[in-house]
């Protein structure tokens, strides 16, 4: 029966911990902190390289045999 104590005791220091690990983390906004700080400068980087095909160089045209509008 010790040991089902024991362990029971273990189980629930680990989910406390855990609960005050997650509650921090939600306190001071760290998860949106780091995607601020840390994820998005390097999705800007990699984005702003990219190559863009310029709207305004294409040719508008209607006069196609399937021109929809």
């Amino acid at each position: 029966m010790k040991s089902v104590w024991k362990t029971l005791g273990i189980v629930f220091g680990i989910l406390t911990g855990l609960y005050i690990v997650l509650f921090l983390v939600f306190w001071f906004d760290l998860d949106g902190k780091a995607l601020f700080y840390g994820v998005e400068p390097f999705l800007k980087n990699h984005y702003d390289k990219m190559k863009r095909k310029d709207p305004l160089d294409v040719e508008y045209r209607t006069d196609t045999e399937n021109y929809e509008y």
